[in-house]
């Protein structure tokens, strides 16, 4: 019997491992890739194996807070004004989940995705020249003090009931815990069983370098269109040519909703425009991956320096830096790390693909072999791994152990 030949749209952290979980399955495997593997939006994560991002942006409370959170120098959310016309069919839909009920229902998908994160990421690299960038660490939240943490009690709730209850350290504890930390921060909740990527960009190159080891390839090409003739996809056009194909994964992120529309779907995606900032040489690091609340940015440790990211700005896919949000989160660093000093910093700003109902699309598209593995927002580097495992699940015929209604590609038409 024929090998049946997969064809893998995007080399980023889901795409790469979507394609060793098909190469291990027995299947020919090309991934392709208009660009070097790792160096989109995988490139500028926060590094960190988040199992517990089980909660969505849209929350109890989004919508009354939201013209404040906007009004706020100091609150990490911002708009390029000239965007909002185009942004407004999006954000309808997406601030129609901020409720309480849809925040429970889209957690419990979440939780599907992410929950093991760090185990699917071992799983993955296991004995392979990846290994050595996976980590397992604990996963601090700092808070200003006890009261702080209390305001987030229903994030926590949703936490709780995916399995992630924390230590909580406080007074002049959290200092002897994690020094860098200034006198402001009071208290820290402390999940275990978490992990984080040492170089999510060099993880993702090793990934697409062990699917060479297994027989895969990598093609650096643009996808153009598909060949649906028969109904059923048997090849795809690239700038470098037809390749001829049984099955087809979209994985490449926030550029996924072009290649939908090749469809006929149109997929409420928006860019998420996401910024870091890598600080080089610093004097003191933090022992563990953390969640500052008073900046909402994370800081992780990672073999470039001190990796921080979190600020959200929605303005398209212009690749122009604002610079008030790049302002902010070094000003946040300096708050909340006032002892740190360092040499330099790295500058960076991505696009998360952000689901106006905050839920990756994994499944395929009617019954047309073209399968969907992108949406994934703020959980691309955590969920990557197990998105891989479900899809060359879906492939081979051993389905996924979840319910798969919730992440369906045809739920927006």
């Amino acid at each position: 019997m024929k090998t049946k030949h997969i064809v893998i749209v995007g080399a980023g952290i889901v795409g790469a491992a979507t394609a060793i979980w098909l190469k291990r399955s027995g299947f020919d495997v090309t991934l392709v890739d208009k660009a070097t593997p790792g160096m989109a939006t995988s490139y500028g994560n926060g590094c960190i194996l988040a199992s517990c991002s089980v909660v969505p942006v849209t929350g109890p409370g989004l919508i009354k807070n939201s013209p404040g959170y906007l009004a706020d120098p100091n609150f990490p959310l911002f708009l390029r004004w000239s965007y909002v016309p185009k942004l407004i069919p999006w954000l309808a839909k997406y601030l129609s989940h901020a409720n309480a009920k849809d925040a429970e229902r889209i957690s419990k998908g979440l939780t599907t995705i992410v929950g093991d994160s760090l185990e699917q990421h071992q799983s993955l690299a296991a004995g392979t020249r990846a290994e050595k960038w996976v980590q397992s660490s604990l996963y601090s939240f700092a808070y200003a003090d006890r009261a702080a943490f209390d305001a987030d009690a229903f994030t926590w709730k949703l936490r709780a009931e995916a399995g992630f209850v924390p230590e909580l350290i406080e007074g002049a504890a959290v200092q002897e815990v994690e020094p860098i930390l200034g006198a402001n921060t009071q208290l820290l909740a402390v999940l275990k069983n978490h992990g984080f990527i040492l170089n999510p960009a060099s993880y993702v190159q090793d990934l697409v370098a062990v699917l060479a080891d297994l027989g895969g390839r990598f093609v650096q090409a643009e996808v153009k269109d598909f060949d649906l003739s028969g109904g059923h996809v048997s090849a795809v056009e690239t700038t470098q040519g037809r390749i001829e194909c049984d099955e087809v994964v979209i994985s490449s992120g926030i550029w996924s909703v072009p290649l939908m529309k090749k469809l006929g779907l149109n997929v409420p995606l928006e860019a998420e425009r996401g910024y870091h900032v890598t600080l080089k040489d610093p004097s003191m690091r933090p022992n563990n991956p953390m969640m500052l609340a008073a900046g909402k940015f994370v800081a992780t440790a990672m073999d470039q320096g001190i990796r921080c990211a979190g600020v959200v700005e929605f303005g398209g896919l212009s690749e122009k830096r604002s610079k008030a949000p790049l302002n902010l989160l070094r000003r946040k660093v300096k708050e909340v790390f006032p002892n740190l000093e360092y040499a330099s910093d790295e500058e960076w700003l991505g696009f998360r693909p952000a689901p106006s109902d905050s839920l990756p699309l994994i499944g395929q598209v009617r019954n047309t072999g073209i399968y969907t593995a992108f949406g994934h927002h703020h959980i691309g580097l955590t969920g990557g791994a197990k998105t891989g495992r479900m899809i060359a699940e879906l492939i081979s015929g051993t389905h996924p152990n979840v319910d798969m209604a919730a992440f369906s590609p045809m739920r927006f038409n």
